[in-house]
């Protein structure tokens, strides 16, 4: 069944065709916003592909992608809450992942999911620090607020793009 389901999220993923698009500066907004607001030198807009995890926007981070394994962003689309690591170096879901343990020695990371109108986690708005903390209620409720944000962009494009295909179909 997880198979099905893993196979479902990625149709919806791409029925969006958002993935390997250009930088768009609204998106880019966002992820300043959010490092602004949370006080972290990096957030990310990031989908959870069949193999990798595309970055959207990245904001204080210049890749554009990363392999899947072992990404967080893969960990986090498996809930509809915030997913948060507030320290990664004794957190034992995170202590062997190389952003942890490698150069850029992330320690605290929370996300949101990208949730679809149907129900499927394309992937995540999430901020990274590389020093432990926590995030509060408050916190985690900004953040699932902008998460929406990204996914009412998301769904504005999708719209707009089914309405040019029929004006299309119709010439």
């Amino acid at each position: 069944m997880e198979k099905e389901l893993e196979k479902r999220r990625i149709l919806a993923l791409k029925r969006y065709e958002i993935l390997d698009t250009p930088m768009d500066g609204s998106y880019d907004e966002i992820t300043s916003l959010a490092s602004k607001i949370f006080d972290v030198p990096i957030a990310i807009i990031s989908l959870v592909d069949t193999e990798r995890i595309w970055f959207k926007s990245a904001y204080g981070l210049d890749v554009e992608e990363i392999t899947r394994d072992p990404g967080l962003c893969s960990s986090a689309i498996i809930s509809n809450e915030v997913y948060v690591v507030e320290n990664a170096r004794v957190d034992p879901r995170t202590m062997a992942n190389p952003l942890v343990a490698g150069v850029m020695g992330l320690q605290f990371y929370a996300a949101a999911p990208l949730t679809t109108s149907d129900g499927y986690n394309l992937g995540t708005i999430c901020i990274i620090d590389q020093n432990p903390r926590t995030l509060n209620g408050k916190e985690a409720s900004i953040l699932l607020h902008l998460s929406r944000i990204v996914m009412d962009h998301f769904e504005i494009r999708l719209q707009a793009r089914k309405m040019l295909k029929d004006l299309q179909s119709k010439i």
